[in-house]
């Protein structure tokens, strides 16, 4: 097994476990101790992972893209808030709509009224939020659950037939070089086709996912047709941005 592929299996390991050890990993993958403590300290080293006395925790349980399996995390809450309210006023009835798994997606899914949208998602937590809304054409591509994404290549298939109009896109990581990116190659080809077939794609993340880079990126900046973030963001980075071209909009009181 690849480099790339041990630490998706790492990742996704602390992602279902909160913590593994060294000795555990070596098993699941089948490589030496020495092995797996290379991969941490590569994974250390990107700000994905915090090690411990004989093993690794994830280094921001929420920062990874999709959400716990138990319940939706709600670090940095008020920054979702309103990041989702100004995502919702780019939305009208009738839109053709896809919200990508995240807990910032999760926030549009919970402010938008029942009101007549047609939404493709998923995440299942958001399917769970909208379900309650009998005005909302709700359209699940289906696929294998990992945790609370819905992904596969049946998914992957069903969304590029689709006409999406608007595409609230989530991500790990937000970077000048690498643009947008995850932590899993499990997510990137569901990602890729929202991508690919939205009409106007626009990424939605709180300012500490500026700067950041996780394993497999999935877009460039210049794919985006906007970048909705809180007003935490600072106004050098905000600069940096604007400049290469990224139109952001900031949400909150600035």
């Amino acid at each position: 097994m690849n480099p790339i592929l041990r630490h998706e299996k790492i990742m996704e390991a602390l992602l279902t476990n909160q913590e593994v050890t060294v000795a555990e990993l070596s098993d699941i993958l089948k490589v030496t101790g020495k092995t797996i403590r290379e991969d941490l300290t590569k994974l250390e080293e990107q700000g994905l992972i915090r090690r411990v006395h004989g093993g690794a925790v994830l280094a921001q349980a929420d920062q990874f893209g999709i959400l716990p399996s138990k319940e939706p995390i709600s670090k940095n809450l008020e920054m979702k808030k309103n990041i989702a309210q100004a995502a919702l006023n780019r939305i009208v009835p009738g839109d053709i709509v896809a919200l990508d798994g995240g807990s910032t997606t999760l926030e549009i899914a919970r402010l938008l009224p029942n009101q007549p949208y047609t939404v493709i998602t998923n995440d299942v937590y958001i399917i769970s939020e909208l379900s309650k809304k009998d005005k909302i054409n709700l359209v699940v591509p289906g696929g294998y659950r990992v945790r609370n994404i819905l992904t596969g290549p049946e998914a992957v298939a069903y969304v590029k037939e689709l006409n999406i109009q608007k595409a609230f896109i989530s991500a790990t990581g937000i970077h000048l070089e690498h643009g947008l990116s995850v932590y899993t190659g499990e997510l990137l080809a569901f990602k890729r086709a929202l991508i690919d077939t939205a009409r106007e794609r626009i990424a939605v993340a709180d300012h500490h996912k500026f700067g950041q880079t996780a394993l497999r990126t999935f877009a460039r900046l210049e794919e985006l047709h906007g970048l909705i973030t809180d007003d935490g963001l600072p106004e050098a980075v905000l600069a940096e941005y604007r400049k290469a071209g990224l139109p952001i909009e900031l949400a909150g009181d600035r």
